[in-house]
């Protein structure tokens, strides 16, 4: 079809051939029409170019086409899936984070109940420490006190272990960590992260000064143990001869505390303070306050002297204390009157059983003040000084004895003397 056109072109181009006897026919062609003529060929080659290459390569343009689509498609799933992971990743550390702000604030919780505990131990020690300060009464008159009122039990902590509500926490765990969405933030706050450090900074703190109190309980209740025991050395006398049976039963229900360091310190601090109330109970049934208020001195000692009658040597069973006529001459220890009357030499004699074999006398009395089965009060008068019986002047002669044999009074009013200088 082209060809056929490209001839009827050329045919209308090209002048007829001359016949004879026609006249010369010029054909002029113009330029306008040349250049119609090219652009239509140039459009007409360009048409069949085109409709050649596309009937020749139509396959593999559709495949190289096919194949872009493709790549973008596996590009995008690789970026769906590679977002896909990203969330998941996020969800798990989420969910790793809620179960740590859990187990932190159960650990809290826990050590929250374990120091409300520690303390109800600390309050029983010292109630303990405390309880014996009033058992003896008030300090007798021109005596030592029977309780030493500077040695006051160790304080408990200011206050009580702080609570996760008290820094703005709460023990829901949904409150504290909600469940992991796909929002890509941090389940937990720095704000809620900071708050539960800082209680768990302060239960820390609590924890070491209810450890601390422990330990000065358990310290003060050995030091003042110590200081009986030499006390008691002093007299010269063993404890173990006021041990006395238990009185009444004691039982309950077996309820562990733990077998911890601190409950351990617990026991020890009991066992400590234990001791030394034992002691302050028997130390505080001793004789060791002075029998007269005024410390005129000594007139005659304990033990073996030039009689002051018959010039020859005897033994003194007690000593000689001087003061005024008529003063005032107390019982050194608790105990009950067991003789109140004229008693041979001793004169006016009063004599007091303190039990577990120590009785003390007073002698020489110019008045009895107490009768025999009454029961007197450390401090309290069992007579006035004079000079009754076997005696050249005003004095007050007292004794101590022990299982009926007459020993130093002086150790004993030494005793009380350092005992009263602490």
């Amino acid at each position: 079809m082209l060809a056929s056109r490209l001839s009827s072109l050329v045919s209308s181009l090209t002048p007829p051939a001359r016949r004879s006897g026609d006249q010369d026919r010029v054909w002029v062609v113009r330029r306008r029409t040349l250049v119609l003529a090219g652009i239509a060929f140039a459009g007409l080659c360009l048409w069949a170019s085109a409709a050649t290459w596309f009937i020749v390569f139509r396959d593999a343009a559709l495949a190289r086409f096919m194949e872009r689509q493709g790549a973008m498609q596996y590009a995008y799933e690789e970026r769906i899936s590679a977002l896909r992971a990203r969330l998941d990743r996020v969800a798990t550390q989420k969910l790793l984070e809620q179960d740590g702000v859990e187990t932190r604030l159960a650990d809290i919780a826990g050590r929250q109940v374990a120091l409300e505990g520690r303390q109800a131990m600390i309050a029983g020690l010292v109630e303990q420490a405390g309880a014996a300060a009033g058992e003896d009464g008030p300090a007798p008159a021109g005596g030592w006190p029977s309780r030493d009122a500077r040695s006051a039990p160790a304080p408990l902590p200011a206050q009580m272990p702080p609570t996760p509500e008290s820094l703005g926490l709460r023990t829901e765990a949904d409150d504290v960590a909600p469940a992991p969405s796909l929002a890509l933030s941090p389940a937990l706050s720095p704000g809620l992260s900071t708050r539960m450090a800082m209680l768990e900074h302060a239960l820390d703190g609590f924890e070491a000064r209810q450890s601390r109190a422990v330990g000065r309980l358990a310290a003060d209740g050995r030091s003042e143990a110590a200081r009986l025991r030499g006390v008691m050395a002093e007299t010269g006398l063993d404890a173990r001869r006021f041990a006395t049976a238990r009185i009444g039963g004691i039982g309950g229900p077996l309820v562990p505390a733990g077998s911890g360091p601190f409950e351990s310190a617990v026991l020890q601090a009991q066992r400590d303070l234990g001791e030394r109330d034992s002691l302050r109970r028997i130390v505080g049934s001793l004789p060791l306050r002075r029998p007269v208020a005024a410390d005129g001195g000594l007139s005659s000692t304990f033990g073996y002297r030039a009689d002051p009658f018959t010039r020859g040597l005897a033994l003194h069973t007690g000593i000689d204390l001087r003061s005024e006529y008529g003063a005032p001459a107390r019982a050194t220890a608790a105990g009950t009157v067991t003789q109140a009357d004229y008693a041979g030499g001793y004169g006016n004699m009063v004599e007091v059983d303190h039990g577990h074999g120590l009785v003390t006398r007073y002698a020489h009395l110019s008045a009895i003040t107490v009768v025999p089965g009454q029961s007197v009060a450390a401090g309290q008068m069992v007579g006035r000084i004079g000079s009754t019986g076997r005696s050249t002047g005003t004095h007050l002669h007292y004794e101590t004895r022990i299982d009926g044999e007459p020993v130093d009074p002086q150790r004993f009013l030494r005793a009380g003397a350092r005992l009263a200088a602490r």
